[in-house]
């Protein structure tokens, strides 16, 4: 038995391995939240426990129970552990500790580290990994250490360092968890809380890859040259969250102003950050204007960048849609980006990202609402669609913001919301190789007719 799961395992393709690992991960997460021991009332569904075991391990945090209140410590802890492997990536833990106890890894996981973390093939995979695991545990800790500072005075010492260590691990891994069950909105004011997260939010999801060569080529000095990912990810990320800031205040202009200007300022720039990948909220989400939903629907679906704890599209793939569509409409015949031309294989791999996107975005709410058309009188109102819409979004781009309407979703809903979870986290390039298998092939080539266009 053992040497076929060790054959099946080398023969594996890095993207299954990848799929077959956050998967494992889903049903011992489930298995675990159904102990007794876990949950306060002594039991939970078999639907809400996967749900629950899904959105940590995809990083998401939408919840159909309350984290706080519902489970124990010990069902805290199990979220909190799956929050951490889902962050880092299970493959990439195996990987590590493979080499801590002196076992060979098998190529396919070598693989599967390598599109994870690294656009271009590199020697130094095992170094990069090593890196990852370091930088995440020191800014774990560092942002535990200001947060249990923060809530010291107000909580009990043990109780206050369980909520940083929780919150901080939840906030790097851009899964938006708490303990608390309006979330962050009673810190709503506090600057040390809003900018720690923050800060955590942005190094969790600004992509390994990117801190691993900004290191490298600022603080250790050995190569002065940034590749054009780099630069993609870190000019895509301060625009979305700038741009963000300036239409939260816009939008919610009679909301903010009314808490006082640096409240409102600071409430505009966490939620700018929070809703491209974590989901934590200092206000109340389903109360913003209809303006307001919409752009953090676009945030969303943006997401993080490669090679992070986030989910979505991820800022590449706009950077690229971005550029190339600029490129159209000048009449270039290329595309470039800082002072690089983009491969076309690139680009039209990032109009394929887009379009899967929102197709997959579609299928899921036409199924939602399919399934239970009025939804049984549960939820009210004249955002219903809306509601549906952001829920699905925050599901794909592992976000976790909700109007608050998951834990009236039905049984069926909330599977629906499962599969969205994972192909975001797995992410669309990797899901769509699952799905269709195989190598790409030029396929047959047919003479050539136009047709009209736009």
């Amino acid at each position: 038995m053992t040497f076929w799961f060790q054959n099946r395992l080398r023969r594996a393709h890095p993207t299954n391995l990848l799929m077959m690992s956050y998967l494992a991960a889903i049903a011992v997460g489930t298995a675990a939240l159904m102990m007794p021991g876990a949950t306060v009332k002594g039991y939970i569904g078999v639907i809400d426990a996967l749900f629950t075991a899904t959105s940590a391990v995809c990083v998401t945090g939408l919840i159909v129970v309350d984290t706080g209140t519902y489970f124990t410590p010990l069902g805290q802890g199990v979220i909190l552990f799956l929050i951490q492997i889902g962050g880092l990536g299970i493959m990439t833990i195996s990987v590590a500790l493979f080499q801590v106890i002196g076992k060979r890894v098998v190529f396919q996981q070598r693989m599967a580290m390598q599109e994870v973390f690294s656009h271009t093939p590199r020697e130094d995979i095992y170094h990069l990994i090593r890196s990852v695991l370091y930088f995440t545990f020191a800014v774990e800790t560092a942002g535990a250490m200001v947060l249990f500072v923060h809530w010291q005075p107000v909580y009990p010492v043990s109780e206050a360092l369980y909520k940083a260590v929780f919150h901080s691990v939840s906030a790097f891994c851009n899964a938006g968890f708490s303990q608390f069950s309006n979330n962050l909105m009673a810190d709503q004011a506090s600057v040390v809380l809003n900018m720690t997260v923050c800060a955590l939010i942005i190094l969790g999801g600004i992509g390994f890859p990117v801190v691993y060569e900004l290191y490298r080529g600022v603080v250790l000095r050995e190569s002065s040259k940034v590749s054009i990912q780099t630069k993609s990810v870190i000019a895509a990320s301060l625009g979305l969250i700038l741009t963000g800031v300036l239409v939260i205040l816009i939008s919610e202009w009679n909301l903010l102003s009314s808490m006082g200007w640096w409240k409102g300022v600071l409430t505009a720039i966490f939620q700018s950050v929070t809703c491209r990948t974590a989901g934590f909220n200092t206000v109340d989400i389903a109360s913003l204007n209809t303006a307001t939903l919409l752009f953090m629907m676009f945030l969303m679906l943006v997401g993080a960048s490669p090679g992070s704890c986030g989910g979505g599209m991820k800022t590449t793939t706009f950077t690229v849609l971005t550029a190339f569509s600029w490129s159209r409409l000048m009449r270039y015949k290329c595309v470039n980006l800082f002072g690089k031309t983009v491969p076309e294989d690139t680009v039209t791999k990032s109009i394929s990202v887009l379009v899967f996107s929102l197709a997959a975005i579609c299928v899921a709410v036409f199924l939602i609402l399919f399934i239970d058309p009025d939804h049984g009188g549960r939820v009210q109102g004249n955002r219903q669609f809306l509601s549906f819409l952001f829920e699905t979004v925050s599901a794909f781009g592992t976000v976790g913001l909700s109007m608050g309407i998951t834990s009236m979703l039905t049984p069926a809903g909330k599977l629906v919301i499962v599969g969205l979870m994972i192909v975001g986290r797995v992410g669309v390039p990797a899901f769509t190789y699952i799905v269709a298998g195989g190598e790409a092939t030029k396929g047959v080539r047919y003479a050539e007719e136009n047709m009209m266009i736009g």
